[in-house]
């Protein structure tokens, strides 16, 4: 009787998911900690906790991790809100959204991003894809719930509705990083749903969701 020893496969197919996720989270510190000119491989390795090799394994240059890295979290899709109300949608996308500006990576990591951007057009396109995408899916469903509850008129444009909807709170958070004032949240709300036309709808509770 003989026995064959069981080889693992070589190559991607052993890449471990803990070592990957290992050096993801480390080059979000990093990219907190010293932006995009400055980060190196080197420093994420470190970070990270493992070999040079564990990260020229998964990605071949800092651009390609970065922008591989930065879109998949710039595209995590967001909750289809349901309150029941435009006005309450909004309130409820705005507060989520302003949570997620004002976290402590991603209130340091997206002004730079958004700097480096503008001499680099591989970033610029993939933070415009990711964030875009995203955005636009989500304001689709929102505008679509209000004309199916009377609130909108049928022909309303979640273009336009997606640049009123979050332009003025990344405007505030990731440009001119400005704290939002008390009641903030509720009155762009209000303003945006006016600003669309909307009939009617009142805002409901933010069911424990603070901004």
């Amino acid at each position: 009787m003989t026995t064959e020893s069981k080889r693992a496969p070589a190559g991607a197919a052993v890449l471990r998911e803990d070592v990957t996720s290992a050096i993801r989270q480390a080059v979000m510190y990093e990219l907190a900690a010293v932006g995009y000119g400055r980060l190196s491989i080197e420093a994420v390795a470190r970070r990270a906790g493992v070999g040079k090799t564990a990260v020229y394994r998964r990605w071949s240059s800092k651009l390609e991790m970065v922008l591989e890295i930065v879109s998949g979290v710039a595209g995590q899709t967001l909750p289809q809100l349901d309150t029941g109300s435009l006005r309450g949608d909004l309130e409820m996308l705005l507060r989520i959204v302003a949570r997620a500006l004002q976290h402590r990576l991603a209130s340091q990591i997206i002004p730079d991003l958004l700097a480096e951007a503008a001499r680099n057009p591989k970033i610029a396109q993939t933070l415009q894809e990711a964030l875009h995408t995203n955005q636009r899916e989500v304001s689709a469903h929102l505008v679509k719930r209000a004309i199916d509850r009377g609130e909108l008129a049928a022909d309303t444009d979640p273009e336009t509705a997606v640049d009123l909807i979050i332009g003025p709170i990344y405007w505030r958070l990731a440009v001119a990083r400005t704290p939002l004032p008390k009641g903030y949240v509720s009155s762009m709300a209000a303003t945006v749903a006016t600003a669309l036309g909307a009939t009617s709808g009142e805002p409901v509770a933010s069911r424990g969701i603070s901004g």
